[in-house]
């Protein structure tokens, strides 16, 4: 895609998955690895990203807001959100970079849509005014158990102060987790052309290079249009 001036347009890929997945980790990895062959690479998460962004997300993530409704999270998420599209991810894209973020809509759709019940078409309407039409170009879900990712994301949680302080969704039943995941599941199902499941079991090393497989396919795909 290319802009007024002819520059080509940068790639938006998102990471999604359950918390406890290793998404962050193997976003973490892949921009190393992009960086280390000279591409430019931009990371970002949501909630957060900017500062506005960090401010809300003390608010959503913190368990002493464990009353906060599903509309008040839905409109919360979607405000870091459209700080983090207007001041980080279109400048990045434009300039030509690899932007990387850590969630975005479809994390909305699977936690506020499938497990709190917000229907899926309000979602899109908001999504459509924060997001001003952005689309990743590739979303890689880390496929992992819902009971291997709630063990890993409590354990990781275990004995960290200000991970504790950002528990409050990792706190919820492993029902509203298997609700979660039946949500990325649908989404998979439903955009397979976008979204690809890549395997989250076994060591980061390994989970690591199928990304990097899905990455490259992907990346020649577009090279070739």
């Amino acid at each position: 895609m290319a802009g007024s001036t002819g520059a080509k347009r940068g790639l938006f890929v998102t990471f999604e998955g359950l918390d406890g997945s290793g998404k962050s980790t193997q976003l973490r990895l892949l921009a190393e690895r992009l960086a280390a062959e000279g591409q430019r690479v931009v990371t970002t998460v949501e909630p957060g990203g900017t500062r506005a962004g960090q401010a809300i997300r003390r608010i959503l993530l913190d368990p002493a807001n464990h009353n906060l409704s599903a509309t008040t999270e839905l409109l919360l998420y979607f405000a870091a959100r459209a700080q983090n599209v207007a001041e980080v991810v279109l400048p990045a894209l434009a300039s030509g970079a690899i932007v990387l973020c850590d969630r975005f809509t479809d994390s909305t759709r699977a936690y506020q849509g499938a497990a709190r019940g917000i229907a899926d078409e309000i979602v899109l309407q908001v999504d459509r005014i924060a997001c001003q039409g952005l689309v990743p170009d590739l979303t890689l879900l880390i496929d992992l158990p819902v009971e291997e990712a709630r063990r890993r994301a409590l354990s990781r949680n275990d004995g960290d102060s200000k991970l504790q302080q950002e528990a409050r969704l990792d706190l919820e039943s492993v029902e509203f987790h298997r609700r979660v995941a039946e949500g990325f599941s649908k989404l998979a199902a439903e955009q397979p052309q976008r979204i690809v499941r890549i395997d989250g079991r076994g060591p980061s090393g390994d989970v690591g290079a199928r990304v990097l497989d899905a990455f490259a396919r992907f990346r020649a795909g577009v090279d070739n249009v």
